[in-house]
Formats: structure tokens, C-alpha cells, sequence
């Protein structure tokens, strides 16, 4: 059985690796972080002489979008510096380093689902120091994939999903941004997909240079998060939970710190082209991650319990 180190093994994607990760043929190694700091270029090298990787994901990221705006050197040491570490350490090593990254990197300026070539133009600290690691990474480790993806997803964590269906419990209307578009994304699906480029570059030889670089992955299907927000309500009806009436507002009523792309879809064609990943529907995914979280005595009340 092949081994991953896999950074960051406690947030979303990485916790669904660690799940998904024996039926795709591979064996975990998850030190936590606080065993392995992976800004720190001793720490790192050490890590991966002590697992004996195959490859490595790097699923860590500081990704609290809007506190970067007041932190932006914590938000740099992981999401820019870092992956050049992992990347410098990989390929003295010669093994892979699959890295995930972010829809946040382009303005969201754009008609179409943003393609890997297009320019990148973040709005923020967090999105420009998620650009400044891919860029770090290209240098430090010729033989990488860079995975960006949008709207993560899951049943662990804090993120949009588990964010609705508390405040549901609690509240009869919501108010929801209607005018920022993208692709809601399983950590699921993000991990199973990291997976199979994982067995692919595994077995790549250093020279096949058409494998390496810059990938999409989200599911298929554009909405808003106020559609977002509508989805998981009706998902939350027909499970028996917690339900809100979901109001649309522009993002100018509800200011940020940070600004959001208005629009961050991503084209997956590449993905499909080279890899034969396909992704599914957002609506399915959402309907799987809801059969796990509904009913869930901790997150989902109905008003009557939590008033």
C-alpha cells in the first residue's frame, strides 16, 4: 500500500482523506499541528524523512478569509511560504506534492468559469497568499498539482452548510448574498479527486511533464449563496430539520473586510481532459453531505428545543 503524508489532516479535506483514503489503495500518515509545522523548513524535512512518503498532499491553510484582512503574515506563513517549503523538501526527495488551492486567486471579473491560464488577480490578503504559494510551489518542485477549488463542504469544520442549519434552528428568516456566484464543493469529492492524482502521480515519471501543474476541481453547476442557502433549506425540510426562509441582499448590505470575487466558477475541463475526473452535481453532493449531518442531535435543533 502506497503512503501519503497529508498536511492539515484535521480540516475538511483532510479529514475526508484519511476516510476515503484506503479504498483508493493508500495508507495515512496525519502528524497534527501540532507535531509538524510546516513553516518551519527542519520540521518538514524531518516529517517526511520519519513517514517515508510516497507523495504528499498539503491540505493545511489559513483560511479565515476575513480575519487575514488584520493577520496578513500569519495568513503568508501558511498559505505562501509553506508551500514552497513542502515543495523544496518533496523534491529533494524526489516524491510528489499535490497542494490545494483556491477560486480566490481571480477577481471575479469574468463572464465564463475561470481556466487555469487566466490571470490571477486576488481581492484579498487570503487569496493574494494563496496565489504567492502557487507561485512559491512552481519554483521549489517541478513535479506538483496544484488543485484550486471553491465553496468546500462538509459534515466537519465550520463552513456554509453547518452554518445554515444552525442558524435555522434558532432564526425564522435569513438574509443571504444573491449576487456572488460559484460552485458549491464537497470535501468528498475534493478528496477522492486528490486521491486518484495522487495514484497518477505516484506513478509518474519525473519526466512526464504534461501531468504536473495547475488543475480545477469543483462540482458541476453554478448558483448564489442565496440559492446556496435555499438548497440546504429545502434539504433540511424533506430530512425533517430546521428550516429558515432564505431572503436574497446584495453584498453591499452585508460589508466584509474582505471582498469576495463576484463570480469564481471554475472550468474543470482540463481535469477531465488529462485525468478522466468528472465532477458531479453540487445538488448531489449536498444531498450526501445532508444524509450525514440531518438528524444530528448537535447541530440540527428544531426552534421549539433550542428556544
Amino acid at each position: 500500500m502506497k503512503r501519503l503524508l497529508v498536511t492539515g489532516a484535521g480540516g475538511q479535506v483532510g479529514t475526508e482523506l484519511a476516510a476515503e483514503a484506503a479504498a483508493a489503495g493508500f495508507a495515512v500518515v496525519a502528524p497534527p499541528r501540532a507535531e509538524l509545522d510546516i513553516t518551519d523548513e527542519n520540521a518538514v524535512a524531518a516529517a517526511i524523512a520519519a513517514a517515508k512518503p510516497d507523495a504528499v498532499v498539503n491540505a493545511a491553510a489559513y483560511t479565515a478569509v476575513d480575519r487575514a484582512e488584520s493577520e496578513p503574515e500569519q495568513a503568508r506563513a501558511v498559505n505562501a511560504r509553506a508551500p514552497g517549503i513542502l515543495g523544496s523538501a518533496c523534491d529533494h526527495t524526489g516524491i510528489p506534492l499535490l497542494h490545494i488551492s483556491t477560486d480566490y486567486v481571480f477577481d471575479g471579473m469574468s463572464e465564463r468559469p475561470w481556466r487555469e491560464g487566466d490571470p490571477v488577480a486576488p481581492l484579498g490578503v487570503y487569496g493574494a497568499s494563496k496565489a504567492e504559494g502557487e507561485a512559491a510551489l512552481r519554483v521549489a518542485a517541478p513535479r506538483h498539482i496544484i488543485l484550486r477549488t471553491a465553496w468546500v463542504f462538509s459534515p466537519h469544520g465550520n463552513n456554509f452548510v453547518k452554518t445554515m442549519l444552525r442558524l435555522a434552528s434558532t432564526r425564522d428568516e435569513l438574509a443571504v448574498v444573491d449576487d456572488q456566484r460559484g460552485s458549491p464543493t464537497s470535501a468528498t469529492d475534493i478528496a477522492q479527486a486528490l486521491l486518484a492524482l495522487a495514484a497518477s502521480a505516484v506513478e509518474a515519471r519525473p519526466a512526464d511533464a504534461p501531468l504536473w501543474g495547475t488543475y480545477h476541481f469543483c462540482n458541476a453547476g453554478v448558483t448564489s449563496w442565496c440559492g446556496f442557502a435555499r438548497a440546504i433549506m429545502a434539504g433540511a425540510a424533506v430530512r425533517g430539520g430546521a428550516t429558515a426562509r432564505i431572503g436574497p441582499i446584495p453584498a453591499a448590505d452585508y460589508p466584509t473586510p474582505a471582498r469576495r470575487p463576484a463570480y469564481s466558477a471554475l472550468d474543470c475541463t482540463k481535469l477531465k481532459t488529462a485525468f478522466g475526473i468528472e465532477p458531479r452535481p453540487w445538488e448531489e453532493a449536498l444531498d450526501d453531505t445532508l444524509d450525514r449531518l440531518l438528524p444530528a442531535g448537535g447541530i440540527e435543533r428544531t426552534k421549539a428545543e433550542s428556544a
